[in-house]
């Protein structure tokens, strides 16, 4: 849902916020095989992170690793983390290790920017963590709090593109202007006093109103290297819709193209994807998914 203070300002890098869901997840089993198989959605990547963590852990790979279902590639909703963590996670339990899940973070180089897919993995929920110090190993999470039962999350994906990863989301780092400490500062505030306040007493109102700010500070921060507030002008189309029948907590993911909000009733929240698909039929690549909070971690079952 956003970083804090992307320059470092305030002696500490990045810090960010965000909401793990339940209708996006990584499935996957894995067990012993005579030979070495990885199936299923993003295999290649899965196969590359198996590969990097049994040779850091010096374990055989001869494993089958059946992938069931992975969160989509590079648009916004951390699956590079959420593999890494479940094949590190299964690697763990299958071979009896003993890791954390900041252990395993570490072993992949995850967290290296924002810890919020460290912090879901681990409690599910809200989480803001602490961003990157001197002698930050993963992001300290900070703040976990559970999301209530009626709020419920719109993802608008764009299925033609995907946000900057890898070395051009290195170089867009290094284009980008010095963030201002005035509103670092600013976002600090309104997030501490302001946004997590409102959803320990389930205002979504409020929370919304904290979140789209942060957002609009943030998007327009990225704007010289993704195109504009939005990655996605179809997404961003789609996004003032929303907001204009009542959605709150506008923003992109990341580096998009997903665009988000939220409702508080999952009606509402059905309604407006059921209205949205229809009103924007003519956008043949946007999607609309009514999604809800998840507010525990990751499970791994050993059978």
């Amino acid at each position: 849902m956003g970083f804090i203070d992307l320059s470092g300002s305030l002696d500490r890098h990045f810090g960010s916020v965000g909401v793990a869901l339940n209708e996006h997840s990584t499935k996957l089993s894995l067990s012993h095989s005579t030979s070495r198989l990885v199936t299923g959605p993003s295999a290649k990547r899965a196969d590359k992170c198996l590969t990097l963590m049994c040779q850091a852990l010096n374990v055989p790979d001869n494993l089958a690793v059946i992938i069931e279902s992975a969160i989509p590639e590079h648009v916004g909703l951390g699956s590079g983390t959420q593999m890494s963590l479940a094949i590190g996670a299964a690697l763990n339990a299958f071979y009896n290790l003993g890791l954390s899940v900041r252990d395993i973070a570490t072993l992949m180089d995850r967290g290296l920017r924002s810890g919020i897919g460290i912090g879901v993995f681990e409690q599910g929920g809200l989480v803001v963590d602490g961003g990157r110090g001197e002698k930050t190993i993963t992001p300290p999470v900070l703040v976990h709090l559970d999301i209530p039962d009626t709020w419920r999350f719109i993802l608008v994906l764009d299925q033609r593109g995907q946000g900057l990863h890898g070395q051009q989301e290195i170089e867009a780092f290094k284009m980008l202007p010095i963030f201002p400490k005035r509103e670092a500062e600013r976002l600090c505030y309104l997030l501490l006093m302001q946004g997590l306040p409102a959803v320990a007493e389930n205002d979504l109102g409020k929370f919304g109103d904290v979140i789209t700010q942060l957002q609009s500070s943030v998007g327009e921060h990225f704007a010289p290297v993704q195109g504009g507030i939005f990655t996605s002008a179809e997404v961003a189309v789609a996004m003032q819709w929303l907001a204009e029948q009542g959605a709150v907590a506008i923003g992109q993911t990341s580096w998009g193209p997903t665009g988000f909000c939220a409702v508080d009733s999952i009606e509402l929240a059905e309604s407006l994807v059921q209205e949205a698909i229809q009103r924007f039929a003519h956008f043949d690549n946007l999607s609309f998914v009514a999604t809800s909070a998840r507010n525990s971690g990751g499970d791994v079952f050993v059978v």
